[in-house]
């Protein structure tokens, strides 16, 4: 099971997350690409970071709103997304090169990512997007989510099932939206047991009481979630104790 987690959130003078602490118990990073969190000298660091740590280094494109996270919704065609995602894989590709570092994967980030999961039209842009860039790159999309795992095999990409540890679900298999109180789960133990659920089990338990079949080949805890450093480490530290082989796919 991959353990994935969002870096290079910080921006400027203001500093998000501790990626110091994450890069010690995670697999695979998805480094923020300028457009909806990062800057030039935080995605630099940040792949100098994961180089240090021997983190796969993936790049999360993301909607052009630094205020608001890349978390809500914007109205690209999909010609339009496509370009977005090229322009920022581009980005990061060269900060990857400067260090001597391989781009592993590509993983949307926030709003792109939750609609991408629904939408057909905008699924196949993100594809068509990476795979032109190159086919060797791994696509993360949710584990649930018929139009990502579509979209890459049509263009022949290898689609990484995704669960999140700090996520509660509905039944239906998506998220709760963030809106909705108790959606993001900030208790370690709590975190650290979906986390088993989901890797042993291949299911969870939806907010309704529900059980919902997940079958994930990456776990992610998001970076910018209160105590993500502890969270991280008790998710990391559980799986283990389960026996489950923690490594980047």
């Amino acid at each position: 099971m991959d353990l994935n987690a969002d870096l290079g959130e910080s921006y400027g003078r203001w500093t998000l997350g501790d990626d110091e602490a994450l890069v010690a118990h995670i697999t695979s990073a998805n480094v923020a690409c300028g457009f909806h969190a990062g800057d030039f000298n935080v995605m630099e660091a940040s792949v100098e970071r994961c180089a240090r740590a021997g983190v796969a280094v993936g790049a999360q494109p993301g909607y052009p709103d630094l205020l608001g996270f890349g978390r809500r919704p914007m109205p690209f065609t999909p010609t339009e997304a496509e370009s977005l995602v090229r322009y920022q894989l581009g980005a990061l590709d060269a900060f990857c090169r400067a260090h001597g570092v391989e781009l592993r994967h590509v993983k949307p980030h926030g709003a792109l990512y939750n609609q991408a999961a629904a939408d057909p039209a905008l699924a196949d842009a993100i594809a068509r997007a990476v795979a032109r860039f190159s086919r060797d790159l791994l696509l993360f999309g949710r584990a649930t989510s018929e139009p990502m795992r579509s979209a890459a095999a049509e263009h022949g990409l290898r689609f990484v099932a995704e669960a999140f540890a700090d996520r509660r679900y509905l039944p239906d298999g998506t998220l709760q939206p963030r809106s909705e109180q108790g959606s993001v789960i900030t208790e370690p133990s709590e975190a650290a047991a979906q986390a088993v659920q989901i890797a042993v089990s291949g299911s969870l338990v939806a907010v309704s009481g529900e059980a919902v079949a997940v079958a994930a080949e990456s776990i992610c805890c998001h970076g910018d979630t209160p105590g993500a450093a502890a969270i991280v480490a008790a998710v990391r530290a559980a799986l283990e104790s389960a026996d489950v082989a923690v490594a980047a796919p």
